[in-house]
């Protein structure tokens, strides 16, 4: 089971399962929440097998697809009160729901807008961390690297979710898995982890590189 530490104690996300632990001082408790991997990629890599996803109390976190804010609160609860999570999500709909979310999660900034146009959004970040992706779209490592160009940290990293049927259907999974991680690497990125999402996912690769910005980049 894989939980995170509530950052707001009486309130759920999703209707996910809480569980109160003794605190260790008398009368007090500490809530945790359990992160579904069947709702979040994000955890079926932590539960595949990621050594590391590099999310961690204080870190700045620039999340690629939030929808409406599932694993994007888990996240907050990683990176705790001394930690930001700029959430962006294209589709208005989810972006309701993840702006009610971050009003109880005050380390999210919801930001409604394309990740395919970080300019649209430059004026409300500051460099962060780590980049998340799960945007599902067949130029998503170019997404990332657009993002990575403007926002990321020199030896700051990335994890991205792929879903190969979103690039390319007709492929087989391992190729597609194979170029996105050739791209990443054209682009000043070293790839450290790969595992695949199964049994949560079918189809789907989480990959892990650290972002090397001022190294020249492969022919």
């Amino acid at each position: 089971m894989l939980v995170t530490k509530n950052l707001v104690p009486g309130e759920s996300v999703y209707g996910e399962k809480r569980i109160s632990i003794d605190g260790g001082v008398e009368g007090t408790k500490v809530e945790y929440r359990v992160w579904n991997p069947f709702r979040s990629k994000l955890a079926a890599g932590v539960l595949g097998g990621l050594d590391d996803i590099f999310i961690k109390p204080g870190a700045k976190v620039l999340y690629l697809g939030a929808a409406s804010g599932t694993s994007v609160s888990h996240v907050a609860d990683i990176v705790g009160p001394d930690g930001l999570v700029y959430a962006v999500e294209f589709s208005p709909r989810s972006g309701r729901d993840l702006i009610n979310m971050a009003k109880k999660r005050t380390n999210v900034i919801p930001i409604v807008e394309d990740a395919r146009l970080p300019a649209k959004y430059r004026m409300l970040l500051s460099t962060v961390d780590v980049i998340f992706a799960d945007v599902a779209q067949p130029d998503q490592a170019r997404i990332v690297i657009h993002n990575a160009e403007s926002f990321l940290k020199d030896g700051g990293h990335v994890v991205i979710s792929i879903k190969a049927s979103c690039i390319d259907s007709t492929m087989p999974p391992e190729t597609i898995f194979a170029n996105e991680v050739q791209t990443l690497m054209k682009s000043q990125f070293q790839p450290l982890e790969q595992v695949t999402l199964e049994p949560y996912e079918r189809d789907h690769a989480m990959v892990s590189a650290v972002y090397q910005r001022h190294k020249s980049k492969q022919n």
